[in-house]
């Protein structure tokens, strides 16, 4: 399967190998075997994994079609924050894929609870067990996953019906306000698949999406911290809707959020390697009796650092060595 990708402006003077993992779901050493093979070109030529790419500049993929398998247990870190007969709370960590697909046929979070879970939900089917929602590669932070099916559709119909709150923390570029309300319908760009749009009139078909924002701590006016609500749980939906009002997450490449110059008060940025976006609090019924479940993160150590950096550098009062 050929894919051509358009270099954005974000992406101009990245390695070729960089900047394909920002925008599609395969890891960096996958694409670099597949430029090794051949299997990427630039004009018509292959390209190498260590090739600047320019803005406007046309990518082809020739992704070989993968075989389907079932995915197989792995030992993998997991991070359970609560389990019980249930259903089971995890803290998933960034750079992890939530189920397998294509390039992604292990190292995935259904590997790893496979292994770490016996009687997982089989209402997802076998490379989806037990997955209620997900995150993306980039995000960390918390997930539910059902033990049963019973469990699974409980869960499904609060999250379907709104009934579970979901908050993150996210590091976004500008000055955004707290109580900013964003209510724009989302669908896929229809010029680049691995991409959601909050542009209806490009799209053929949306779904709703709002997000609040809750709180907001300016470093100037140049970022903002930002405690955000999705009252819907639509694909890339923060990362859509903070692009869509001017404000995208630092460290998305896809949605804007890379600038190749920052200023030095603004270094700190330059250590993040992944959307600075985190699943912060999760707040839902028990499947089985009803009673309030509620799960808190604390930002993972890369994003602290970055954050304590731009707290010394600008709201020193909020720093603690």
């Amino acid at each position: 399967m050929i894919q051509t990708i358009t270099v954005s402006d974000e992406g101009d003077e990245l390695r070729i190998d960089r900047f394909l993992a920002s925008v599609i779901e395969l890891s960096r050493s996958q694409i670099q075997r597949l430029i090794k093979d051949g299997c990427v070109t630039v004009a018509g030529k292959p390209a190498k994994s260590n090739l600047p790419v320019k803005s406007g500049q046309e990518i082809s993929i020739d992704v070989p079609e993968l075989i389907a398998a079932a995915p197989t247990p792995e030992a993998l870190p997991l991070q359970i924050v609560y389990q019980d007969h249930d259903l089971i709370v995890i803290d998933k960590p960034a750079g992890m894929v939530v189920h397998p697909g294509a390039g992604h046929a292990s190292g995935t979070l259904v590997n790893a609870l496979l292994h770490h879970v016996d009687d997982l939900s089989g209402i997802g089917g076998e490379k989806r067990p037990g997955i209620v929602h997900r995150l993306d590669k980039g995000t960390s932070g918390l997930m539910v996953v059902a033990k049963h099916d019973r469990s699974h559709t409980e869960l499904a119909r609060q999250f379907a019906e709104r009934e579970v709150e979901k908050e993150y923390l996210a590091l976004v570029w500008g000055e955004v306000m707290a109580g900013r309300r964003i209510d724009a319908p989302i669908g896929r760009d229809p010029n680049n698949r691995k991409k959601m749009s909050s542009e209806s009139a490009r799209l053929r078909r949306t779904r709703a999406a709002v997000t609040r924002i809750v709180r907001a701590e300016h470093f100037g006016r140049m970022l903002t911290m930002a405690q955000v609500a999705i009252h819907t749980g639509r694909t890339h939906q923060i990362r859509v809707h903070l692009s869509a009002i001017g404000h995208p997450i630092v460290g998305d490449s896809l949605y804007g959020g890379v600038h190749r110059r920052v200023a030095g008060d603004l270094r700190a940025v330059r250590h993040l390697d992944r959307p600075f976006l985190h699943a912060a609090h999760l707040v839902f019924q028990h499947p089985e009796d009803g009673r309030k479940m509620e799960f808190m993160s604390a930002l993972p150590p890369d994003l602290q650092k970055v954050l304590d950096e731009l707290r010394e550098q600008f709201n020193p009062e909020l720093h603690e060595p």
